[in-house]
């Protein structure tokens, strides 16, 4: 006789929800929950979007209108041309993905090193790293600055140029976390077994452990692609000329004397690259974040 398999434990019994009255009460709580939860987070993208196809008397108007009363296409259109969001495009994606290429160098060599070749003091360093997490943002702002002004050892000054924006972001340190934690659950026979072949560990980590972490590296480009890509304070201290600013910097400073529902359809421009990334990319954003933690 088949051995009855045991029910999962829930914080609801199951009894209950078998009932009509529980299997009522549990889908009228959920849908309730569902429907909150979806108007908090699409009821800003709503007034985002549709604030763009309102025009400018309708947008100021108070009490605000729920829809358009009529459409214009035509704002997103203006908004495009005349805030040069093409121009301020092209420069965000060109310090994003700078910016993602010299992380995926250097941290992930900081992660291999700290997690299989285990050098002196390797805990102290990780856990400095991790402690920096528990600075402010803002905190960071002046020496940064300072730093960028006058570079050590080298004396350059890195202002409007796109070094200033890529090296501040290369020591990440939790990246580094993320990498260190998917690398520590490859086995470590593998790695053995390279080493028995005559395989150096740059060898190993390109030929063994980097096609394992395609997963973990999809997760750390997103995100070195998003926090440049929402970045605001930084790129607006290092990056004065208008020409070669991000979108989010880009905007304000070209916002003068554009109407307010052209700054709405330009903001909106700008948010749709990330959410459609994020739409395309979640599976392997969950993927990655929890592969890590599971070990074969």
């Amino acid at each position: 006789m088949a051995a009855k398999e045991p029910q999962m434990r829930t914080i609801v019994p199951q009894t209950q929800l078998n009932r009509p009255l529980g299997k009522a009460v549990y889908w009228t709580v959920l849908t309730v929950v569902v429907v909150v939860f979806t108007l908090v987070f699409i009821g800003p993208l709503y007034w985002l979007v549709t604030g763009g196809l309102k025009s400018t008397q309708e947008v100021i108007q108070s009490p605000p209108t729920l829809f358009p009363s009529e459409i214009h296409w035509g704002t997103y259109a203006t908004a495009w041309r005349e805030l040069k969001i093409g121009r301020l495009l092209f420069n965000t994606v060109y310090y994003a993905f700078g910016a993602l290429a010299f992380q995926l160098v250097f941290d992930v060599a900081a992660a291999y090193s700290l997690s299989k070749l285990r050098p002196v003091l390797g805990n102290v360093i990780l856990g400095m790293m991790l402690a920096t997490l528990m600075i402010p943002s803002a905190v960071l702002i002046v020496p940064q600055y300072l730093t960028v002004l006058d570079l050590p050892l080298l004396h350059l000054n890195l202002i409007s140029t796109p070094w200033a924006i890529w090296l501040p972001t290369v020591a990440n340190a939790f990246n580094i976390f993320l990498l260190k934690r998917f690398f520590d659950s490859i086995p470590q026979d593998l790695l053995a077994a390279a080493a028995i072949d005559g395989a150096s560990p740059l060898r190993t980590l390109r030929s063994i452990v980097l096609p394992m972490s395609k997963p973990i590296l999809g997760v750390v480009s997103i995100f070195a692609v998003v926090n440049v890509w929402k970045d605001f304070l930084w790129p607006m201290l290092v990056q004065p000329n208008p020409a070669d600013q991000t979108l989010n910097i880009g905007i304000r400073s070209l916002a003068t004397g554009v109407p307010q529902n052209v700054i709405i359809a330009a903001l909106a421009i700008a948010s749709a690259p990330t959410i459609l990334f994020f739409l395309v990319f979640q599976r392997s954003i969950m993927s990655g974040l929890t592969s890590g933690g599971l070990k074969g």
